[in-house]
């Protein structure tokens, strides 16, 4: 596995450097197609070596790292164009690509926690380089000092675990006895996921990056924290079954507040930033039950998530990059001169609302079940959960495709057959792939 990442690397690298920028973009779909056959997945670890291996959870997140970030270079046209430092572009991504191959698999904490932290770079320059606002440096420090700040009782944890086990790996590691040791853990991840009281610098960060950084955050980087939370978990448990109801109660009550906010946005990008808190917080509530229901819906929501939020950023940058504004007051009624778009707004709406057959559907009723059924008290608050859910993405289609017209909206460029491709790979994997659940499911 080691030395497939680094002729991965080396492959993308000479692409780059005799601009072929689009055999760039074919290379990493290719690649994946190359995972895929090579590399048996199983249920256990196999594919050891030194500090990497796999098992079908971190098999599937690098599956969803090649997918996502094959469309980030399909959808940086407008960088193409305009030529914004396309060489600079592309290779952050390609160091992303490694970094987050290299996150996924390791089967050492430590490893781990260092490629980790390392993700925030080639993001941090992302959205500095290529963010639409001046706003752009306050966001890009958001999304540092949050997640460093967070991180420092983790590397603390870590050495604690090192001094007295003497051993990372997740399949060798033993709980040790001690209170602090939980918070020290889980604490980066609830912010990285992120958790209610923490998440103010994700939408900022995706109001302000460019259209490939809010794709690799909204696809990827917020699965690092909940990827990080199904290996820790299985670690503290003995911990995490005193004190997890008090995460439980700010993850669920968080989702409908978040849902709330979402009703009150004028802003299209900032509306389905804080939508992705309000779908987050059912994921923690699943994972923090400790059951296998839990961690099997959270990780099936954590993959349709990431397609159906994805897509719905595409969209929303394809009105911008036409009519040159976000805000729906003034982006109403385009369904009379963009019907197809707005055909596009409505199956990847409807994904948000977890319709079928789409794997948000399968992951929200996995994880509806577990947590009536660890508290059946809880149903009060997952009643406004999945309500106000249905109720802001309503208001995102409706409010936007319906409507008086603006008048300055008459003038725009049609759609090209790139942006109609990009959306549709969205889409296809998210409603394709409940019909081989048992990819998403039967990991334990």
């Amino acid at each position: 596995m080691l030395k497939f990442s680094f002729v991965l690397l080396r492959i993308l690298i000479i692409s780059l450097l005799k601009n072929k920028f689009w055999m760039v973009q074919n290379l990493v779909f290719l690649f994946m197609f190359i995972y895929i056959i090579l590399i048996n997945f199983s249920r256990y670890f196999n594919e050891i070596s030194y500090f990497i291996g796999l098992d079908l959870i971190s098999y599937g997140l690098i599956l969803l790292t090649f997918w996502i970030t094959g469309l980030i270079f399909m959808a940086r046209e407008k960088i193409h164009k305009y030529n914004l430092n396309i060489n600079l572009f592309c290779f952050l991504v390609i160091f992303l690509i490694l970094i987050l191959y290299l996150t996924f698999s390791s089967v050492n904490l430590f490893i781990f926690y260092l490629f980790f932290e390392r993700s925030l770079i080639p993001t941090f320059f992302l959205i500095l380089g290529w963010g639409y606002q001046p706003e752009r440096l306050q966001a890009g420090y958001y999304l540092m000092f949050y997640t460093l700040f967070a991180s420092l009782p983790l590397l603390l944890g870590i050495f604690f675990y090192i001094n007295n086990v003497n051993s990372m790996n997740y399949y060798i590691i033993n709980n040790l006895q001690y209170n602090f040791l939980y918070f020290c853990l889980i604490i980066a991840f609830l912010v990285k996921i992120p958790i209610f009281f923490v998440h103010l610098w994700l939408p900022k960060a995706h109001v302000e990056a460019p259209v490939s950084g809010s794709i690799i955050l909204a696809g990827i980087l917020l699965k690092l924290g909940g990827y990080g939370l199904l290996r820790i978990y299985i670690i503290i448990q003995s911990f995490a079954i005193k004190y997890n109801l008090i995460f439980y109660v700010i993850s669920l009550v968080g989702g409908v507040l978040i849902s709330l906010v979402c009703l009150i946005q004028v802003d299209i990008k900032s509306l389905i930033a804080y939508s992705s808190v309000a779908h987050i917080g059912i994921a923690i509530g699943g994972l923090i039950t400790l059951r296998y229901w839990g961690f099997m819906g959270s990780y099936v929501l954590m993959i349709g998530h990431g397609l159906c939020s994805s897509g719905l950023f595409c969209l929303s940058n394809i009105i911008y990059e036409k009519l040159g504004r976000r805000s729906l007051f003034i982006n109403k009624g385009l369904i009379n001169f963009m019907p197809s778009i707005a055909l596009w707004w409505f199956l990847l709406c409807s994904r948000n609302i977890a319709a079928p057959p789409s794997l948000n559907l399968l992951g929200e009723i996995i994880l509806l079940n577990v947590i009536i059924s660890w508290s059946w008290i809880r149903i009060v608050i997952l009643v406004f959960l999945s309500f106000f859910s249905a109720a802001y993405s309503l208001y995102l289609f409706a409010y936007r495709q319906h409507g008086q017209l603006f008048s300055i909206s008459y003038s725009f460029s049609i759609n090209n057959f790139r942006e109609y491709i990009l959306l549709f790979l969205h889409w296809f994997p998210l409603n394709i792939l409940i019909l081989k659940s048992d990819f998403c499911v039967l990991w334990i």
